[in-house]
């Protein structure tokens, strides 16, 4: 039996975490760099939903049944061209700076990436699955609050079979957010962990994300290099994204 408050790290975790059951579970996912981090930011910009799907042929059969929809998402960091769909360029990367008002407003957007989308629907079985990210943690923290959930689940997405410290970093921000639903006998040794991350780098965020694999990484790439410190905004949106079905909509604000 795993603790009321408790963290995985990977996505592999998730999964199986998942054939065990997490019907009496809510999750929160985080991919901070950068599937869920965008999603927040496209659903505050005005997108109606964010369809999350595991695998470019799923996006692309998606956009056959519904033209309307923006196709986005990233493979190997980068947005998907047609040399890697098989002949359709995607509309969107995974940079949240591209999910702008002008892009997004009214507008569905079906959106595949290495991790985020994979652990998002890996947890679709939670009785209720939020998206997570720095940039929406006051808001989501509010609403947790106001549910007071019997078992709290804080996913990382990592990165390609590995944990992300950037992940276990906004896990742990969320967990310290919450002391006062969960003390300390209700937390587990992962969630523990995250938390003492978090209060080790809590006055550098940007910093702590630019010593990550996936911060070095995007650093390195002039185009996506501001990615780092923007995902690293706290509470910039009050948006609170929740997977209804499908699809990722905005179910108010916290």
């Amino acid at each position: 039996m795993s603790k009321p408050l408790d963290v995985t790290f990977t996505l592999a975790e998730i999964e199986a975490r998942a054939g065990q059951g997490l019907a009496d579970a809510v999750c929160v996912v985080f991919d901070v760099l950068r599937a869920t981090s965008s999603i927040v930011t496209a659903l505050a910009n005005g997108a109606t939903g964010v369809w999350p799907v595991a695998d470019i042929a799923a996006a692309l059969a998606l956009r056959r049944r519904q033209p309307e929809v923006l196709l986005a998402g990233e493979r190997d960091g980068v947005c998907i061209r047609a040399a890697v769909s098989g002949g359709v360029d995607f509309d969107l990367g995974n940079s949240p700076r591209e999910f702008t008002p002008e892009r997004v407003r009214g507008r569905t957007v079906v959106m595949t990436t290495t991790n985020g989308t994979r652990a998002l629907r890996a947890c679709a079985g939670a009785g209720r699955v939020l998206v997570g990210a720095f940039l929406n943690l006051g808001a989501l923290a509010r609403t947790l609050e106001q549910w007071r959930p019997p078992r709290l689940l804080l996913v990382g997405s990592g990165t390609q079979n590995e944990a992300a410290f950037e992940d276990a970093l906004a896990a742990g921000a969320l967990g310290e957010a919450l002391q006062g639903l969960y003390p300390a006998e209700q937390i587990s040794d992962g969630a523990l962990m995250a938390r003492e991350l978090y209060r080790r780098y809590a006055g550098d965020l940007a910093g702590a994300l630019a010593l990550s694999r996936n911060g070095r990484r995007l650093l390195a790439v002039p185009e996506l290099r501001d990615d780092v410190a923007f995902c690293a905004r706290r509470d910039l949106y009050p948006v609170v994204p929740v997977l209804t079905g499908e699809v990722v909509r905005a179910q108010g604000t916290g």
